[in-house]
């Protein structure tokens, strides 16, 4: 298990983004009940304290990250050099897309109260949101939901893991009729 899990650990440490197990398994050339394994060998062993790294699940991959209690030490040298700040307007679009999707433009107007096309273009082109289909009304309006990127922003593995909202929060994002 040491040598698979080896194998496993340099190709999440090569790799930049979240990988899935399918991938894991073409690179790696593994059965996916080794990779599987390989993953869960590699989970305890970041565990530990004398670990600095541990593995984090997001958007249904998994990659090597540090651990949450050191990122505050290191994100000054070793954060995103381009890290977006966003506007307050863009984190409540992005919120309620978040929460209410898949929305229109006219329902996140609706919520807010203020026009979004300048937040939604902006969420579209840092690849936080994305056009999902088509409302069924007239007109045919694009709906937006959250992407990959989104999840990996935020180090979620689904949109089930958002933080749940208290009933007076989850009234804020409702659509109305």
């Amino acid at each position: 298990m040491e040598t698979e899990a080896a194998l496993i650990e340099a190709i999440l440490y090569l790799e930049t983004d979240p990988m899935d197990y399918p991938a894991l398994v073409r690179i790696s050339g593994l059965s996916r009940e080794a990779v599987e394994k390989a993953v869960e060998y590699l989970g305890k062993k970041y565990e530990k304290a004398d670990s600095g790294i541990e593995l984090s699940h997001i958007g249904g991959g998994v990659m090597i990250s540090p651990k949450k209690e050191f990122w505050d030490a290191l994100k000054e040298r070793y954060g995103k050099k381009n890290e977006t700040k966003f506007s307050r307007a863009a984190l409540e679009t992005l919120s309620i897309i978040a929460y209410s999707q898949p929305i229109t433009r006219g329902e996140i107007e609706g919520i807010r109260g203020v026009q979004a096309d300048t937040m939604i273009r902006l969420l579209v082109e840092k690849s936080l949101i994305r056009e999902v289909g088509k409302k069924d009304i007239p007109g045919k309006p694009a709906q937006y939901g959250t992407t990959k990127e989104f999840l990996r922003f935020f180090r979620l593995e689904s949109i089930a893991d958002l933080p749940k909202l208290n009933e007076s929060e989850a009234a804020r994002f409702e659509l109305e009729g």
